[in-house]
C-alpha cells in the first residue's frame, strides 16, 4: 500500500511540474493583449489602463493589439485560435456573452475555445432624454409610454449593443414598448436627441454627462443597482424599477489550454493591481468601478450573462444576425 502511495505521488508530482516550470518562466517575452474594439473608447482605455499596471509586474512589455470589428467577435477568434502559453490575452465585454446569443454562426466557441481570468471593472450606462419630453425621471417615463406605446423612442449606438439591451430590459420590466433606433455612433444617437429628433437615448454615462451638465439633455437614470458616484444626484433606474441592472463590463480571458498555473499567476497580478487606490482612480474618472473575480466566479458571472440576456434577447424580437 505504501508503495502504491509514493508511485501516486510521484506520478502526481510529475504532471505537476511541467505547469510550475510553466508559470516560474512565465512570462518569457512581452505579452499581447487583444481589444477586440477600437482605439480611444472606455474598453481600449481600461485596458491600456490595467495593461501597462501588470506590465509592471509581470516584469514584460504589454503590447495593445486592437481588432475591432463583428461586435468583438474578429479579435476574440484571433485570440481563441493562439497559442495557449499566456502570452496572448484578451480584454472582453459584454459582447463575450451575447454574440453567441445574437449571431447565430459564431466563429468559435467563447465557453469551450476560451478561459476566464478575472472580471476587471463594471460602468453604468445612462438613459437620457429631450429636454422636449414631457418626463423628467423613470418613473414619469414608464408612465408616458404606457400611454403611447411603441411612439416613443430610443437611441443606441447599435442593434445587439449593451445599451440596446439595457432598453430592451427596461422594456420588458417596465412593461412599455420603446422603440430602438440604433445609429452608427454614439454622438450621432446623442446629436439626435439633443436636437429633439429623438425622445431619448441609452448610453455610456461619460459620453453623454457633459451634455447633461451644459443641460442640454435631461437625465432619467443611471443602470447600475445603485446611483454612481460620477453622478450621484442621478437616481439608478433601479429605484424606480426593483432589480434592474444593465451595466457594461470588462474582463480578462486567456485561451483555453492556457495552463492553470498560468491563469491564477494572472488572476493574482489582476487582482492585486486593481486594488491600488491610484488604478480605481483612473478607472472611476471613466465611470468605471474595478472589481477582481477569482477565475470560477468570472466564468460563473459569464454563463448568468448568457441566461439573463437570452431571455431579454427572446421576449424583445430582436433580430438575430
Amino acid at each position: 500500500m505504501k508503495t502504491l502511495y509514493f508511485a501516486v505521488c510521484i506520478l502526481g508530482a510529475a504532471l505537476l511540474a511541467p505547469a510550475l516550470h510553466a508559470a516560474q518562466a512565465y512570462p518569457a517575452r512581452p505579452l499581447r493583449l487583444i481589444v477586440p474594439y477600437g482605439a480611444g473608447g472606455n474598453a481600449d482605455i481600461l485596458a491600456r489602463l490595467a495593461g501597462a499596471r501588470m506590465a509592471e509586474v509581470l516584469g514584460q512589455a504589454i503590447i495593445i493589439d486592437n481588432r475591432p470589428g463583428a461586435s468583438g467577435v474578429l479579435g476574440s477568434e484571433i485570440a481563441a485560435r493562439a497559442a495557449p502559453d499566456g502570452h496572448t490575452l484578451l480584454w472582453v465585454a459584454n459582447g463575450h456573452a451575447t454574440n453567441p446569443i445574437v449571431i447565430k454562426k459564431m466563429p468559435f466557441d467563447p465557453l469551450k475555445d476560451l478561459a476566464s481570468v478575472s472580471l476587471t471593472n463594471s460602468t453604468p450606462m445612462l438613459l437620457v432624454a429631450a429636454n422636449s419630453l414631457p418626463a423628467d425621471n423613470v418613473k414619469a417615463l414608464i408612465a408616458y409610454a404606457k400611454q403611447r406605446p411603441g411612439q416613443i423612442n430610443y437611441a443606441t449606438a447599435s442593434v445587439g449593443s449593451p445599451n440596446n439591451l439595457a432598453g430592451e430590459l427596461l422594456n420588458m420590466m417596465a412593461g412599455i414598448r420603446l422603440t430602438h433606433v440604433p445609429y452608427k455612433t454614439t454622438p450621432q444617437a446623442t446629436s439626435d436627441v439633443i436636437a429633439g429628433h429623438m425622445h431619448a437615448a441609452m448610453a455610456s454615462l461619460t459620453s453623454v454627462l457633459p451634455h447633461v451638465r451644459t443641460q442640454k439633455l435631461k437625465a432619467l437614470g443611471t443602470t447600475g443597482p445603485q446611483r454612481s458616484a460620477l453622478a450621484p444626484e442621478v437616481p439608478a433606474i433601479a429605484e424606480t424599477v426593483p432589480g434592474y441592472q444593465a451595466n457594461i463590463w470588462n474582463g480578462l480571458i486567456v485561451p483555453a489550454a492556457t495552463p492553470r498555473a498560468i491563469v491564477d499567476k494572472l488572476n493574482q497580478v489582476v487582482m492585486q493591481q486593481l486594488k491600488s487606490p491610484e488604478l480605481r482612480e483612473k478607472f472611476a474618472a471613466l465611470g468605471a468601478e474595478a472589481m477582481t473575480s477569482t477565475p470560477a466566479q468570472f466564468d460563473a458571472f459569464i454563463r448568468g450573462e448568457m441566461a439573463k440576456w437570452e431571455k431579454v434577447i427572446s421576449v424583445s424580437g430582436m433580430r438575430v444576425q
